[in-house]
């Protein structure tokens, strides 16, 4: 283990001490925390994989396009979810540099809106990595 570069980061009245292999053949996908006593400080160390998130493009392009088609279906009285956020998103740029009210119904789409895609993402994540590292 002597080609390993190690950093040490100190604050908050503590140390921690953040190793990381110099081989990518090195890494491992276990997460382990080891603690070490010595004479003067605790030493925490650290070790997962650099490429944690593990981001595939796939998932975002698959993710926002399986949001956008259900959410410009004219459901809300005529109106789409996607229709009704953009047009919001107008009404409030043209009083601009003002920002919205509490009330406008803006910060409704916002959240709704946003909430799906995050949501479609979530679980196209983990359906996409779960498919490709065989989990199912």
């Amino acid at each position: 283990m002597a080609a390993m570069a190690t950093s040490t980061v100190t604050g908050l009245g503590s140390s921690l001490s953040l190793s990381r292999p110099s081989s990518k053949a090195a890494v491992s996908r276990t997460l382990s925390f080891t603690s070490r006593r010595s004479s003067r400080r605790n030493v925490i160390t650290c070790s997962f994989p650099r490429d944690w998130l593990r981001r595939d493009l796939n998932v975002i392009g698959f993710g926002l396009i399986g949001w956008l088609a259900p959410s410009s279906i004219p459901a809300i009285n005529g109106n789409s979810l996607t229709g009704l956020f953009f047009s919001s998103i107008g009404e409030e740029l043209s009083h601009w540099p003002t920002g919205p009210a509490l009330t406008s119904p803006f910060w409704l789409w916002l959240v709704t809106w946003h909430l799906g895609l995050f949501i479609c993402l979530t679980f196209g994540q983990i359906g996409f990595k779960g498919r490709t590292e065989e989990y199912f």
